[in-house]
């Protein structure tokens, strides 16, 4: 990204976070529509995505500053503040809400609202989790990208199989215990059984709160038992614990495949997954498609253009691991 970028990014999220209510209802007054944008996640690691939405909107013929407003909120990786958020973006009547950083954004604008079009980027595949009621159709006030993450590990075991040392086993952290029926124990289910079919053992973290000392415990009796490689389900939980995953793979020795890029740039090994640049450069297309007049339901449920394999040259040397030719030829991009 380039440096102005970067800083022009960074001034807007800086400058909504001190947003009152009569801001946005002057806007409102002006002519001028508000977009909410929530995330989960922190402002700090969403600059590249705030961009790629911005970019979205402006190819929709939406320029912030000069045509549209947004609103941003952002959880810091906090549930229970998702819904306060969620809340008050719909109080202050904005024109569409982007609702990212994972199905629990989306989940609180549903909760919030049923009238005010909303957008999502959802992991979990959204007509089984209840988000609309058919991809081509959504039926709702939702529709967005649903990247559905969780297909592509049988592909994500194939390629750690290519990268790790012959004859090691793999483990394969599945997603969080829940409530039986919720959209994360659907996910916990699937990806188990994904990868218990394709020769993986299962591994799931009970407590959250202790979520450190308990993977640091499942990762060390892994290695006992012949354990060599590591792949990471899409639960946003562990994008958000991300540091202490890459942290903890490194120290076990552990081949790791994560399903998205972030991982990497933290130093994990390698990633597979779809490009969430270009998924809310899509939404930001969305969202100015709404504010043209278009309703959700006239909308399709659009899917990943890209798919990216993303190489760490650093953390292969230090796992002592020489990544294949033909590996490396396939990848979207190598970090040095």
């Amino acid at each position: 990204m380039r440096q102005r970028d970067f800083i022009a990014v960074i001034g807007f999220i800086a400058a909504s976070s001190v947003a009152t209510w009569s801001w946005g209802a002057c806007a409102q007054g002006s002519g001028t529509p508000v977009v909410g944008f929530l995330n989960t996640q922190p402002a700090g690691v969403s600059v590249p995505y705030v961009t790629a939405f911005r970019d979205g909107l402006k190819e929709a013929g939406f320029v912030e500053g000069r045509n549209v407003r947004i609103e941003y909120r952002w959880a810091d990786g906090d549930d229970q503040k998702v819904n306060i958020l969620a809340a008050d973006l719909v109080a202050r009547r904005v024109a569409v809400i982007a609702a990212t950083g994972g199905l629990r954004a989306a989940q609180a604008v549903q909760e919030a609202t049923s009238t005010i079009p909303a957008l999502f980027i959802s992991g979990f595949n959204p007509v089984q989790v209840g988000l609309v009621a058919s991809i081509n159709r959504p039926g709702r006030n939702l529709t967005g990208v649903s990247l559905d993450t969780t297909e592509m590990v049988p592909k994500r075991l194939e390629l750690l199989n290519e990268l790790m040392p012959s004859g090691g086993k793999i483990v394969m952290l599945v997603s969080l215990d829940a409530v039986a029926g919720s959209p994360r124990s659907y996910l916990s289910h699937s990806e188990e059984k994904l990868a218990e079919t394709h020769g993986a053992i299962a591994l799931r973290i009970r407590s959250p709160q202790k979520f450190d000392e308990e993977l640091d415990d499942e990762l060390a009796k892994a290695v006992r038992d012949g354990v060599r490689g590591l792949v990471v389900g899409a639960d946003p939980f562990f994008t958000t614990r991300r540091g202490s995953i890459v942290a903890l793979a490194a120290k076990h020795k552990l081949a790791a495949l994560y399903p998205l890029r972030p991982y990497v740039e933290a130093g994990g090994l390698a990633s597979y997954g779809p490009n969430l640049v270009d998924a809310y450069h899509q939404i930001g297309i969305y969202a100015g498609r709404i504010l043209k007049g278009a309703k959700p339901d006239e909308l399709p449920v659009v899917f990943p253009r890209k798919w990216d394999l993303v190489l760490n040259l650093k953390t292969a040397k230090a796992l002592g691991l020489v990544i294949p030719l033909q590996v490396r030829a396939r990848a979207n991009e190598t970090i040095d």
